[in-house]
């Protein structure tokens, strides 16, 4: 969890798309091969498109790969977003006392479409425009904050309660599906919380559900302060122009 995170919600679709793919695609290797399959078919799809060739059978073969890979990716992605959704709001309403509701919504063209039908039809815009306008590569996750998208009404302190919330739950999740711990990482990520959001975070990683965990701050005597609080086994390493030595 590293203030980077902040991509997540700040920035386009394709932030949101490449974490539930880094995700799924760590325990389903089946799900990476779709994915790779799907972005080659529509490589080749958008190079058509932006050409002169205008040989139907040629589209035919291509957006046949890309409806059998799509509809698998959109699928997975819906049952993954399900099964995600409950463990995030655990995670967001014991670091926010349950202060505040959020949630998660999986957005795709496939949810009310037939994928290979849509590409059929949207053949000629997509000539004009020299790019594939439909499938699961304009998939998104809206976030939100009550009823409204938190990148647009979340306060500094709601995104990132919410940023790490969703990566406690990326934890949780990898830890179900792979039956591994994997290593905590906590990058300065204590800036804009409050104490009482700060403490809560504390409590739960110091828990029995974490494994080996590292913190970064650029405050010493803050970070002190924090981790003494938590009474668990702490070693300290100072980094200096690239040197690490032991505190």
């Amino acid at each position: 969890i590293s203030p980077a995170d902040g991509a997540l919600i700040s920035e386009g679709s394709d932030e949101r798309r490449r974490f539930i793919d880094s995700v799924i695609s760590q325990y389903n290797k089946r799900y990476l091969n779709e994915l790779i399959r799907y972005n080659k078919a529509l490589m080749q799809r958008n190079t058509l498109l932006k050409g002169d060739m205008h040989d139907e059978m040629v589209y035919d073969i291509w957006e046949e790969q890309l409806a059998e890979a799509g509809v698998y990716i959109f699928e997975t992605r819906k049952a993954f977003v399900d099964e995600f959704i409950p463990i995030f709001q655990s995670r967001f309403n014991f670091i926010t006392d349950e202060n505040e509701r959020v949630s998660i919504r999986y957005q795709s063209q496939l949810a009310e479409r037939n994928f290979k039908e849509s590409l059929q039809r949207s053949r000629e815009r997509d000539r004009i425009l020299g790019y594939t306008t439909v499938g699961t590569h304009k998939d998104d996750l809206e976030m939100l904050l009550g009823d409204y998208p938190i990148k647009r009404v979340g306060s500094q302190g709601q995104n990132k309660s919410f940023l790490v919330s969703l990566k406690f739950a990326q934890f949780d999740f990898l830890k179900r599906a792979s039956d591994l711990t994997p290593i905590l990482l906590l990058d300065d990520i204590f800036d804009k919380l409050d104490a009482n959001r700060v403490s809560r975070i504390l409590s739960l990683v110091s828990g029995d559900s974490f494994g080996q965990i590292f913190i970064t701050d650029t405050n010493r005597e803050h970070i002190d302060h924090l981790l003494s609080e938590t009474g668990c086994e702490v070693k300290f390493f100072f980094v200096d122009n690239g040197e690490v030595s032991t505190l």
